[in-house]
């Protein structure tokens, strides 16, 4: 049983002073985010976002490297002696056509169907406040946009081309994420276990013998090999994993031949396995490649299938202490009942590998992450909602990832922004303030 972490320390600087410049900077703030969702980028294709990201940053004094790992974007603002503190957020979209009927929705068929436009205008918008309130905190500040984040790849890919080394290994890392809740409220991970699952993407080919639909004797048929392994993989959950153990298996996808009277010679697969602890996603993923090879060879297919793991992202779990100090500074700006509790969840992130799961690849000791969610929902469109308990309202919501998500810029910005203000002024060194000083 995990320990309880020891009391939060007050944070280093108080944020209301910093916060009194949000009403300024909200308009700016705002077109930056509608040009933002206006304008979506596939993963590794994030090319516009990263520079106007890079331009936001660089006329807040920020001095600001591109091209990092892909079109990642590093903001470092030195501000004197004191902590190392990394804001991330995520510059990709889906492929999704936007269903909104906003008259800012992206007309093309990619889609900030997650809300990380929303996440970078925040950000952004933090770094701005934080940039002109140097005179109060001090410290190195690090703000990073992350490519590829859907994709899995984009946080290995950044941390893979020196992140750390070329920019300063940050004391903690900070990132946020829009979740179905009121615009003004935040959510904190429950307890001290798994935030969010980790998981393995697979792609998989399964080689068969094609031919005539008329001559199936003669034949070795991939689909009905691929058939067959959908089948069985799903007794990897119902069968081969404890009822307490939580673990997803989904075969996202199934793609073979062209025409009803052709047997083809192949059949692919993508499938995605979820889980709470690193143990569960190798002895789930161990079973996805058991149950494939063990299903061709029983169909008598020539060769074993080709099995590429695609993706894999560990667990997230924030730092105990540093996300109880982060929590302590959201129920003084914004009181008990708009700071809630978010239950583990099957949704994946990379963000883990800029932490502790990130050692095989910056080589370095582990560093504190704090992850936390805040809502999107404008008063209007939670009213509308069916249903009249909270969890009914939810269940209503378009969720991230529906072509119809579509967070309330005028009431989740503001609070995005101050959210990951006071989390970073948390953590970033207090310095005395004297008002003839520049």
């Amino acid at each position: 049983m995990a320990s309880a972490p020891a009391p939060a320390p007050a944070p280093a600087v108080g944020p209301g002073p910093v916060l009194a410049g949000l009403d300024e900077i909200l308009a700016p703030a705002t077109v930056f985010y509608l040009d933002l969702h206006r304008n979506p980028e596939l993963s590794g294709e994030e090319a516009r976002t990263a520079r106007q990201l890079a331009a936001r940053l660089e006329q807040d004094g920020y001095r600001v490297t591109a091209g990092v790992g892909g079109h990642g974007v590093v903001g470092v603002l030195r501000n004197g002696e004191g902590p190392v503190v990394m804001l991330r957020t995520e510059l990709d979209a889906l492929p999704l056509r936007e269903d909104t009927g906003l008259p800012y929705a992206s007309r093309s068929a990619v889609m900030h169907a997650c809300g990380h436009d929303l996440h970078t205008a925040a950000a952004a918008g933090a770094a701005t406040l934080l940039a002109r309130a140097a005179d109060r905190w001090q410290g190195t500040l690090v703000v990073v946009g992350q490519p590829a984040e859907e994709t899995l790849s984009g946080a290995r890919a950044m941390l893979a081309d020196g992140l750390y080394d070329r920019f300063g290994r940050p004391d903690v890392v900070l990132a946020q994420h829009t979740a179905p809740l009121p615009a003004g409220m935040v959510a904190h991970g429950h307890g001290y276990g798994p935030m969010m699952g980790g998981s393995i993407g697979f792609e998989v080919v399964i080689h068969g013998r094609g031919g005539h639909a008329g001559t199936p004797h003669l034949v070795v048929d991939p689909v009905v090999a691929a058939a067959a392994s959908v089948l069985r993989l799903q007794t990897v959950v119902s069968r081969e994993t404890a009822p307490a153990e939580q673990v997803v298996l989904t075969v996202g996808s199934l793609h073979a031949g062209s025409r009803g009277n052709v047997v083809p010679d192949r059949a692919t697969m993508g499938i995605t396995v979820r889980g709470l602890s690193e143990a569960a996603l190798d002895r789930a993923g161990a079973a996805v490649e058991r149950i494939l090879r063990a299903e061709c060879a029983a169909s008598g297919c020539e060769r074993e299938p080709d099995i590429v793991t695609v993706s894999r992202s560990p667990v997230l779990s924030s730092d105990p202490a540093a996300a109880a100090a982060v929590r302590q500074a959201h129920l003084e700006l914004y009181g008990p009942e708009r700071v809630a509790s978010w239950p583990s969840s099957m949704v994946t992130e990379d963000f883990p590998l800029f932490g502790d799961a990130g050692l095989a690849v910056h080589g370095r000791p582990g560093i504190p992450l704090v992850y936390w969610m805040f809502g999107s929902v404008g008063p209007r469109q939670w009213a509308r909602a069916a249903g009249g308990s909270a969890a009914e309202k939810l269940a209503a919501l378009p969720a991230n990832h529906s072509p119809e998500f579509a967070p309330d810029v005028r009431t989740a910005l503001p609070a995005g922004i101050s959210a990951m203000t006071a989390a970073a002024l948390t953590h970033l060194g207090a310095r005395e303030h004297r008002p003839d000083t520049p």
